[in-house]
C-alpha cells in the first residue's frame, strides 16, 4: 500500500490554514505520498468511519490562498481511552500533521506519547495555529493567522474609531483572546486607542469587573480634561478567563449555563456586557458620556491571509516535510524571522498536566511599557484637581491605583 500522511485541523479557524494544507500536500505529493485530509479533527481520527478527503495537486493549488479551512474543524478533545491505532495501520500512515492551538497541540502531545508506548512508528508534527498568538513559540515568532486577524481587526477598529470621532461617542470594543491579550493589544496599539485592557496588565492585582469599568471611565475622564468628547476602549475577552463564576454573575447579566454550571460566555457579547456596566456606573456618578458596544471576533477568523501569513504558512508547510525527512516527531514546526525551520518539542512546553503552556503578553517588555507609558490616556495623581469637576473621588479612577502599579516605574 502507498505510504500516506494525514492532516487534520482542530479548534477554531485562523487565516492560513488552507495555505498550510495546500503546501504540505504539494511537497508530499511530489515525493509520492498519498495525502489524506481528515474532516472533524480528532473526532474523525478515532471514529470507526472517518470522514476523509484525498488531496491532489489541483485541490492543493486551488485552496492555498483561500481563507477558512477546506477541512472541517472540530473542538473535540478525545479522552485517552478513545485512542487507537486502527486508522494509522489501515491507511499506512507515516505522518500525522495536526494544525491548531494549545488544545490541539496538547492532544497531539498525548497522541505522540500513546503511539510511542504502543510501538507504532508514525511521526507526529504539529503546526501552531491561533489568532490568539498564545502558543509558546520563540520570542518574536507569531502563531500563523495572528497577523492576518490583527490586520482585519485594525481595519474594523480604525473605522469604529472614526465613527467615534464623527459622532462624538465612545465605543467599547471587545476582541477575541481566550486567555491572552495579544490580539486586543496589537489592534489597540496600532489604532492608538486611548485605553487597552488585557488580562496581563493585572499582574499586581486581581481582575474584577469593577476595576475594568473604572479603567474605562479613567480614559473617558482624561479625554474630557483634554477637551476630547470621543474615544475608544478595546478589551480582551481573556479577562473573563481569570474571573470566578461569582464575579461574572455579579454583572447581573442573564447567562445560559453549560453542563458544569458555568456561565456560557460564548452566547453573549462581551462588549455589550462592559458597555452596559459602564453606562450604569456613568449614570451613578452623574457623568454624561455616550458609548456603544462593538464585538470583534468571528469576523477575523476566515479572512483571506495577508502576504505575511501566505509566506509564513508556506514555510511552515515546507518545514513539516523538512522535519519529517529528518525523522523528527512529537514537535511543533517553527520558522524564525530568517525563515529557518526548527522543531519545538511538545514535551518541552507542557505543564504538569501535559497541557501546552500559553504565551501571554510580556507586560514587562519595552513594547508594552512604551504603549502603556506613552500612548494611553488615563487619570493620574496630577489630574485629581481638574477631574474633581466631574467626579467626587478622582482617586477611584487613578490608573496606577487601580492596577497597583508604581507610577511610571515601567517607562
Amino acid at each position: 500500500m502507498k505510504d500516506a500522511i494525514a492532516i487534520l485541523a482542530g479548534g477554531g479557524p485562523a487565516p492560513g490554514i488552507n495555505t498550510v494544507i495546500g503546501t504540505i500536500a504539494k511537497v508530499f505529493l511530489q515525493s509520492g505520498y498519498r495525502v489524506i485530509g481528515l474532516h472533524e479533527g480528532y473526532k474523525s481520527l478515532f471514529s470507526d468511519d472517518p470522514k476523509m478527503t484525498d488531496i491532489d495537486f489541483e485541490l492543493a493549488d486551488k485552496l492555498h490562498k483561500q481563507g477558512g479551512s477546506a477541512l472541517q474543524m472540530s473542538r473535540h478533545k478525545p479522552k485517552d481511552e478513545e485512542f487507537k491505532v486502527d486508522f494509522f495501520t489501515k491507511y499506512n500512515i507515516k505522518l500525522l500533521v495536526t494544525i491548531g492551538g494549545d488544545d490541539t497541540a496538547s492532544t497531539a502531545n498525548r497522541i505522540s506519547k500513546y503511539l510511542n508506548e504502543h510501538d507504532v512508528k508514525i511521526q507526529n508534527i504539529h503546526v501552531p495555529k491561533t489568532i490568539d498568538n498564545d502558543l509558546p513559540l520563540p520570542e518574536g515568532s507569531p502563531t500563523f493567522g495572528y497577523e492576518s486577524a490583527k490586520q482585519e481587526g485594525v481595519r474594523i477598529a480604525t473605522t469604529v474609531y472614526e465613527d467615534a470621532r464623527t459622532s462624538g461617542n465612545w465605543f467599547i470594543v471587545s476582541a477575541m483572546g481566550r486567555e491572552a491579550g495579544h490580539l486586543a493589544f496589537g489592534i489597540g496599539a496600532a489604532c492608538h486607542y486611548p485605553m487597552i485592557i488585557i488580562p496581563e496588565m493585572f499582574n499586581k492585582t486581581d481582575i474584577t469587573i469593577r476595576k475594568i469599568v473604572r479603567l474605562i471611565i479613567s480614559a473617558m475622564l482624561k479625554r474630557k480634561l483634554l477637551g476630547i468628547t470621543y474615544g475608544g476602549v478595546i478589551i480582551s475577552e481573556g479577562v473573563f478567563h481569570f474571573m470566578s463564576d461569582a464575579e461574572i454573575e455579579s454583572t447581573g447579566i442573564n447567562f445560559t449555563y453549560d453542563d458544569h454550571g458555568h456561565p456560557e460566555l460564548g452566547n453573549v457579547s462581551k462588549a455589550h456586557i462592559f458597555n452596559l456596566l459602564v453606562q450604569r456606573e456613568l449614570k451613578r456618578i452623574g457623568l454624561k458620556v455616550k458609548s456603544r458596544p462593538v464585538e470583534i471576533g468571528y469576523e477575523l477568523r476566515c479572512v483571506q491571509p495577508v502576504g505575511f501569513d501566505l509566506l509564513y504558512c508556506a514555510l511552515l508547510g515546507m518545514g513539516v516535510k523538512k522535519l519529517f525527512d529528518q525523522g523528527i516527531t512529537g514537535c511543533m514546526v517553527t520558522s524564525d524571522q530568517k525563515g529557518d525551520i526548527a522543531p519545538l518539542y511538545l514535551k518541552d512546553v507542557e505543564d504538569a498536566n501535559g497541557k501546552v503552556r500559553p504565551r501571554l503578553v510580556n507586560i514587562e517588555s519595552q513594547k508594552a511599557k512604551m504603549v502603556y507609558g506613552f500612548n494611553q490616556q488615563y487619570i493620574t495623581l496630577e489630574d485629581y484637581e481638574a477631574a474633581s469637576e466631574f467626579v467626587q473621588n478622582p482617586e477611584d479612577y487613578d490608573f496606577f491605583r487601580i492596577l497597583e502599579w508604581e507610577p511610571f516605574s515601567f517607562v
